[in-house]
């Protein structure tokens, strides 16, 4: 089963780095850009956006309610992707490739 103790903590340092590195933006994008279909809402928000308005949320939502997380989880490489060439971001996409380890371990597999 997933640690979501871990992934709960991942989640509050994940915020904390995206404000820190000035990536969190005090009011959310329209609810037509929220509504995208494409992969990551590349098509109507910046990458730190989906991270922030509908990655966070969704797994917060999940957890609460006490459901299934996803696995096969792989955000950091899109991280990479969006933020090369930009300084300052490894934190963030270290903190996002935590939460994909996590959310990707096998169900029963130990934290460690």
């Amino acid at each position: 089963m997933h640690d979501r103790h871990l992934i709960h903590s991942l989640l509050a340092q994940l915020q904390a780095a995206l404000q820190q590195a000035q990536l969190w933006q005090s009011s959310p994008p329209s609810a037509e850009a929220l509504a995208s279909r494409q992969p990551f809402a590349c098509d109507t928000l910046r990458f730190e956006q989906w991270v922030q308005f509908l990655y966070l949320p969704r797994l917060q939502q999940l957890m609460e309610a006490g459901q299934a997380l996803p696995t096969k989880v792989a955000v950091a490489p899109m991280a990479e992707e969006s933020w090369r060439g930009r300084s300052g971001l490894d934190g963030v996409v270290d903190l996002l490739a935590q939460l994909d380890r996590a959310l990707s371990q096998p169900e029963g597999a130990s934290g460690d």
